[in-house]
């Protein structure tokens, strides 16, 4: 007579996320809904990434100076939203969470019925640490691959910012010009005075807006 294995019991609390996991995008967000007290991760090619803690100095101030300079742009072009570390469904496989974005309302990528981004915005920002970030490689092939037209990425430790303009489905660095501006080329009036934006003056930096 054959025994009947009894049912083995399913757990309703899903794993935790854990720095490397591997995971379908569908995974990774069942296991993030399910840890409220994680502020930050992201799912960049299959694999998890989570937030260290962050300072003040070459993350939190460069972020608040950025966001305030794209929110000030965005009042004065309507169609237009800016987020901040808003979750980002590219693909299957990758589910940001970038620092800034800069988005048509109309355009590219749009808000689900859940509240989240699809598709790739139009600009996105990131402040990296220093140039061995993985915002500066593993992150920008993503971006590069979903078409993200512009990105700019804001080098902390080393003081500049860098950007990158989709040309011919490539990443291009845009130079600041001898003022130290750069224009973008996808919101116009869109005018980065990186000088006075690494120098801390806010002030002088959105005067450059139009």
């Amino acid at each position: 007579m054959a025994v009947l294995e009894k049912p083995r019991a399913v757990s309703a609390n899903p794993p935790q996320l854990q720095q490397g996991d591997v995971l379908t995008r569908t995974e990774f967000e069942r296991r993030y809904a399910a840890m409220p007290h994680v502020k930050k991760a992201e799912l960049i090619e299959g694999i998890v990434y989570m937030a260290s803690p962050v300072r003040a100095d070459v993350h939190g101030i460069p972020h608040v100076d950025l966001a305030t300079l794209l929110r000030v742009y965005a009042t004065k072009h309507p169609g237009l939203l800016v987020a901040d570390n808003a979750t980002v469904r590219l693909d299957t496989l990758n589910e940001p969470q970038p620092d800034l974005l800069l988005m048509r309302e109309n355009g590219q990528a749009h808000m689900d019925a859940d509240g989240y981004i699809c598709g790739a915005p139009e600009f996105i920002a990131e402040i990296a640490a220093s140039s061995a970030s993985y915002d500066l490689h593993q992150k920008k092939r993503t971006y590069q691959r979903a078409g993200v037209l512009e990105y700019l990425v804001w080098i902390a430790d080393e003081n500049r910012l860098l950007w990158c303009r989709l040309l011919n489905d490539e990443f291009v660095e845009i130079p600041a010009d001898a003022d130290g501006l750069i224009a973008s080329a996808t919101f116009p009036g869109l005018v980065i005075d990186s000088k006075a934006l690494t120098a801390g003056d806010l002030a002088a930096a959105l005067a450059r807006l139009a």
